[in-house]
């Protein structure tokens, strides 16, 4: 039901804590270069900052996403997404690769990762030219740990979730290697069944509308990878890399009970959804890299396919009820299957060349091609006769190919031993054709974009450093977003995707003052021009979430913060403060597919939001064996595309226990029951749209991780993946 209750992906939009997520990065220079870390635990490098967490308490038997989640800069409000600086989506990278799943698959691959593979972590808030990133997107580079010898060794973790259902999920990850050869694999699986509370409240001067009821969404994933990586000589390696993710959810049902207000008098009905859906991702990667010289110089060469299938199949009923919310008699019946098959095909050959006075330059190109098929197929139930028939209106076959074609250089230089800086310069050229079979409409784009890079970073001293940074970026549509598709909540209620959706213009700029490499503070600024999300239009008792280009969106911030160790490192803290402004100047009155006029929708207002988050670990015994962690975070009410996003806090508490090779973990979240989603919104002219998503956030979770064998293992080598642009923009 994750794409009927798309009123989730209403809160994507909104709550941009949410997801649809992770953006590509282009390849190889991303090498994200492994930087070598001894005491301090934080600290600055010239175009990132990076977070040691080999040794840190936080990491035993936690997993990738918990130690995401308690790194400086990093956050999440929804554990489904991370957040950088409380804004950007982060791009999630292993050892500097990006990762090679669509958004959900990479967050069940994170969360079944052991947090004891890891060495650090490497927070890029303005990614250079060299990263094929989009929009205002931050990269998050996690650098396994490196080992020695030949042999084998793993570790595998169970863990059981309890909430509104009790939730399992397992892995098991080896590490191999034996001479040339190193062999890296995950196996993990996971079975939830997630439970959501929605209230929809929308209206106008005679129209009033209420919905709410629970929604139930089983889900069973299988996912896992596996790489090769052999060395050819001393100076050439060849990898080979395969993902896989597959989830079925079966079964899955929404149930929403709908009061309507009108002069003609008071109506209640019942809206009931049930849907089966599945899907499909497995990519390959083919990597060669050879080094040039011994500083570090290399070319490093890629070829990637990936394949993404998602069917989906639904019926929606709504009945006549009355003020029991007893089901009634049939009033309205149809049936809708909305597939997609995504084929993307990418190639990515990338130069660096290192001289000997401290300049770096890197040079390379890319080029993508991608195929997508949405064949959705609308069928009304005409009750007289018990047959359904096809609704050619909503009813379509959409075919969408488009072709990316970049080219970047960089230059990074070292001056004097204090100054640094980097100038980089990258040329897109996206042609995309989308047309709906058998019909009049097509969509044809072809466009070019120059997108400049610059920083420069300062040590003042041994303790003190201040740096600067700006980029420009574009921000394309998600591949699912430009299905013209319409998901159903109640039978006047209704989400439209949308493929006259533009790509747009973002500009970003970032300052840092380091102190000490255990203070920070950080100044962000981001500009996106013509933004686009899902924008509420309604006349009467029709509600559309259209999916469109809408006006421009500013979002400041300014956080100060540490991460540090007192009382002989019995204590250790992440704590962050920070203000967020944001500003949207929306204005929206006709439906861009249809034509139809309906009531403006306008914002033009900012917001001052407070932005808490401090994670602390306890350590209570001299054994080290024995941990408390006490978490919280607060998110202060800010304006958003469809409305106002209320204050939001989670109190979270872990006790942890670690005995020789196992450790035991218990968590409890959401103690206070505070993190719940509500979103306000009323237009000067009286129209409304109030929306509340309680999703059971309050839980307690038991995990177990066992580690064996041999802990020297060397790791398989980083790799860069050349479909990473298409990924991130599957859903």
């Amino acid at each position: 039901m994750k794409k009927q209750l798309t009123i989730a992906a209403l809160l994507s939009l909104t709550f941009s804590y949410s997801q649809d997520t992770y953006q590509q990065d282009t390849s190889a220079v991303k090498e994200i270069k492994e930087v070598s870390i001894t005491k301090k635990a934080f600290k600055k490098e010239s175009d990132r900052f990076v977070y040691d967490v080999s040794r840190s308490p936080v990491a035993k038997g936690n997993t990738a996403f918990g130690i995401l989640k308690a790194t400086p800069l990093v956050s999440s409000t929804d554990d489904k997404t991370l957040k950088v600086l409380g804004k950007s989506n982060a791009v999630i990278f292993m050892n500097g690769r990006r990762t090679n799943m669509n958004a959900e698959a990479v967050v069940e691959l994170l969360k079944n990762t052991p947090a004891e593979n890891i060495s650090k972590i490497e927070v890029i808030t303005v990614p250079g030219s060299e990263f094929n990133v989009e929009s205002s997107e931050a990269v998050i580079n996690i650098v396994l740990k490196k080992k020695l010898d030949d042999g084998l060794n793993g570790n595998f973790r169970l863990t059981n979730h309890q909430d509104y259902y009790n939730q399992q999920s397992g892995a098991v990850s080896l590490n191999f290697r034996k001479n040339k050869l190193g062999i890296s694999t995950n196996i993990n699986g996971s079975n939830w069944q997630r439970r959501q509370y929605y209230s929809l409240q929308n209206g106008t001067a005679e129209y009033q509308n209420t919905s709410e009821g629970p929604i139930a969404d089983p889900n069973l994933n299988l996912g896992g990878y596996l790489n090769m990586d052999y060395a050819l000589t001393d100076r050439q390696n060849i990898a080979l890399s395969w993902n896989s993710w597959a989830n079925r959810s079966y079964g899955s049902k929404g149930e929403l009970f709908n009061t309507i207000i009108t002069p003609a008098g008071t109506t209640f009905t019942k809206t009931i959804n049930d849907e089966d859906a599945r899907s499909y991702n497995n990519s390959l990667n083919l990597n060669y890299e050879i080094k040039t010289d011994s500083t570090g110089s290399k070319l490093n060469m890629n070829v990637a396919y990936l394949n993404y299938k998602r069917f989906q199949h639904n019926i929606n009923s709504t009945f006549n009820s009355n003020t029991q919310r007893e089901t009634l008699d049939l009033t309205n019946r149809f049936k809708q299957r909305a597939p997609q098959v995504i084929d993307n095909y990418a190639v990515t050959v990338d130069y660096l060349h290192k001289f000997k006075n401290d300049l770096t330059v890197s040079v390379g190109g890319n080029f993508s091609k991608t195929e997508t098929d949405n064949d959705t197929y609308f069928e009304k139930l005409n009750q007289a006769s018990g047959i359904y028939i096809k609704d050619d209106n909503q009813s379509n076959h959409f075919i969408y190919q488009e072709q990316i074609s970049g080219a970047y250089a960089s230059a990074e230089k070292k001056i004097g031993g204090k100054f640094s800086g980097k100038l980089g310069l990258r040329l897109e050229n996206t042609h995309s054709f989308g047309e709906i079979l058998n019909s009049d409409l097509n969509i044809k784009r072809d466009y070019s974009n120059l997108l400049p890079f610059a920083s420069i970073s300062y040590d003042i001293n041994e303790q003190n450093n201040i740096s600067y940074s700006f980029s420009s970026r574009i921000r394309r549509p998600s591949f699912w977003e430009l299905n013209p598709v319409r998901t159903y909540l109640t039978p006047t209620n209704y989400i439209q995707n949308n493929p006259f959706v533009k790509a747009s213009e973002v500009y970003n700029n970032n300052f840092t003052y380091m102190f000490k490499q255990s203070y920070f503070f950080v100044v962000s600024h981001s500009l996106t021009k013509d933004d686009f999300s899902q924008i509420p239009l309604q006349n009467g008792d029709e509600l559309r979430y259209i999916r469109t280009n809408y006006g421009d969106k500013v979002e400041f911030s300014a956080t100060v913060g540490t991460q540090k160790s007192f009382f002989n490192s019995i204590l250790t803290t992440n704590t962050n403060l920070g203000l967020q402004i944001n500003r949207v100047d929306a204005f929206l009155a006709q439906d861009p597919i249809t034509g139809d006029q309906f009531s403006p929708f306008i914002i033009d207002t900012h917001t001052n939001s407070l932005l808490i988050q401090t994670y602390n670990t306890l350590r209570l015994s001299s054994k080290k064996d024995w941990f408390l962690g006490v978490n919280y975070w607060y998110v202060g009410a800010q304006i958003l595309n469809i409305g106002t996003l209320q204050p939001l806090s989670s109190l979270d508490i872990s006790i942890k226990k670690i005995w020789n090779d196992w450790t035991f973990n218990l968590e409890a979240t959401d103690l206070l029951r505070t993190n719940i989603v509500k979103v306000d919104d009323t237009q000067g002219n009286g129209n409304y749209n109030f929306v509340t998503n309680d999703q059971f956030n309050r839980g307690v979770q038991l995990s177990v991780t066992y580690s064996f064998g041999n802990k020297k293992i060397k790791g398989v080598r980083q790799i860069d993946d050349a479909s990473k642009d298409a990924k991130s923009r599957t859903r």
